[in-house]
């Protein structure tokens, strides 16, 4: 039997360079502009291009559920116009909710394809920081780690 083991680490910011910790912080600072009348959970996101910059998104909810927008596809979206020949390094995602809820935020299953595309595509790994309100942190060097059975196009 074939077994897909990965890494990844509890972290807490007082271990994260200056830069990441400015990613993480522009994260959660991100959740403020979200707009999520229906859920009250109000999701941000921070991506590092090689370059240093550090752009954000929010996510989007929309009556019409589908039509909604996650904070990372939200910011991804933006990217191949805009810095598409600079490679993403980072990746931060935080979230705000009126739950009391202390886990780290995951992305969700289309986002981490997202998130895997732009990896395969600039052939360089993506890092990942999913952070929860009380500042716990999962660190994840490799965005393929999230989504270990992923569709490509070398399957079209």
């Amino acid at each position: 039997m074939e077994q897909f083991v990965f890494e990844y680490q509890h972290i807490t910011q007082s271990t994260l360079s200056p830069t990441i910790v400015q990613l993480v912080t522009m994260a959660t600072e991100a959740t403020e502009s979200a707009y999520a009348p229906y859920s009250q959970f109000k999701v941000g996101a921070a991506v590092l291009l090689e370059n240093g910059n550090i752009l954000t998104g929010s996510n989007h909810e929309n009556a019409s559920y589908p039509v909604g927008i996650c904070a990372e596809r939200s910011i991804l979206s933006t990217l191949n116009p805009l810095y598409d020949h600079h490679k993403i390094k980072a990746i931060a995602v935080s979230y705000k909710s009126e739950q009391k809820n202390a886990s780290a935020l995951s992305p969700c299953g289309m986002c981490r394809q997202a998130i895997l595309e732009i990896q395969l595509a600039q052939k360089s790994p993506i890092e990942i920081y999913m952070c929860s309100p009380s500042g716990a942190i999962i660190h994840v060097p490799d965005a393929s780690y999230l989504l270990p059975f992923y569709f490509s196009n070398a399957m079209l």
